[in-house]
């Protein structure tokens, strides 16, 4: 039996840090077993939040440079960790961070250049896991799916509480998964205002009122009309979102409670449209006490909130799989969450 060691990277929308899992995946007959052996999220320094925050406004001859400079930054990040807890990894798996999103024109670039990765570790990478899949009209997102369907299996459906809520569960045969609506990013923006990086526990949102007319307004936004697959990008939350939702200038705290209550109310309403009974909750929004509350409120399903490890780290593990698949030239991107015309294998392979 083969085992894979791995280090998974994930940089998430919400800019919250760099997650790096050190994992251990292997086989037995068609059954992935799999175990996150050490983890750490790197904070990223101001300048790097101050440029990965307007990334998507960036030409592309500094994109080019900023993939470049991540990368690097990237490859210290990983030594230091690989350094810290005395790993001996196979390989590194990289999702990067996402600056541009936009699969209707067949874009999508996650910065992190995997060659200079490669180059300053001396050691295989993969990444760019979403380019093949718009370039054949897929929405390039969501590539969690696969580890879902593989490692947790056990569950009704995944739920994500990330930069934006996703979920993804088995229907006829199918895999299938989206977005559903900003999570982290949108309430971290909000805590901003207020001088902190986050509403810790939900204290802050707690403590403020939910306005109704700009529930309603959030409540009709034209995305959640459609049906899936679909997919959120930061895109979509600046022109939509965030400018709907600071359009009433209220104070910080009323704004969190009614971006609570109308994330608590599109996730609910979703799960409970699925009829699903039990339900695997993981990111960072599973720590919002408040915002579970809310959603435990509208929801009918048993929701089960695991270690702080799979809680943290499940992104970062999945990338890390999506890699030994890519190894294995086995598929790892599914055609009925992305909407592309079949499975595939994506993501480049960079060696030293």
């Amino acid at each position: 039996m083969v085992t894979y060691h791995v280090i998974g990277l994930m940089s998430g929308t919400s800019l919250d840090g760099v997650d790096l899992a050190f994992c251990s995946f292997s086989k037995e007959g068609d059954d992935w077993q799999y175990e996150i052996i050490e983890a750490k999220t790197y904070s990223y320094t101001q300048k790097w939040q101050d440029i990965l925050i307007n990334a998507q406004e960036l030409p592309e001859r500094i994109l080019r440079d900023v993939d470049l400079e991540l990368g690097a930054y990237y490859a210290q990040l990983i030594e230091n960790f690989v350094n810290e807890f005395q790993l001996v990894p196979d390989f590194i798996s990289s999702h990067g961070h996402t600056a541009l999103h936009r699969p209707e024109k067949k874009v999508t670039l996650q910065l992190g250049n995997g060659e200079v990765i490669s180059r300053e570790l001396r050691l295989a990478v993969i990444n760019d896991f979403r380019k093949r899949d718009v370039e054949l009209g897929g929405q390039g997102a969501p590539l969690v799916p696969i580890g879902d369907r593989l490692l947790f299996s056990e569950y009704d459906l995944c739920l994500n509480l990330g930069g934006f809520s996703n979920i993804s569960y088995e229907s006829k045969g199918k895999r299938i998964a989206y977005d559903i609506c900003p999570v982290n990013m949108a309430l971290n923006d909000v805590a901003r205002i207020t001088g902190e990086d986050y509403d810790k526990d939900g204290h802050m949102a707690r403590t403020g009122d939910v306005h109704e007319r700009l529930l309603a307004q959030l409540n009709s936004l034209e995305y959640y009309k459609r049906p899936g697959p679909k997919s959120l990008g930061r895109e979509w939350y600046i022109s939509e979102f965030k400018k709907k939702s600071e359009s009433r200038r209220l104070p910080p705290v009323d704004l969190l409670a009614t971006l609570v209550e109308h994330m608590a109310m599109q996730i609910g309403n979703t799960l409970n449209s699925l009829s699903v009974k039990n339900v695997l909750l993981t990111g960072g929004g599973a720590y919002n006490d408040f915002l579970i509350e809310r959603l435990v409120q509208h929801c009918n399903a048993d929701i089960t909130r695991p270690d702080d490890m799979l809680i943290n780290y499940k992104e970062a593990l999945i990338f890390g799989f999506l890699g030994v698949l890519r190894i294995r030239n086995e598929n790892n991107v599914l055609a009925s969450v992305t909407g592309a015309p079949r499975d595939h294998c994506s993501g480049i392979i960079h060696r030293p």
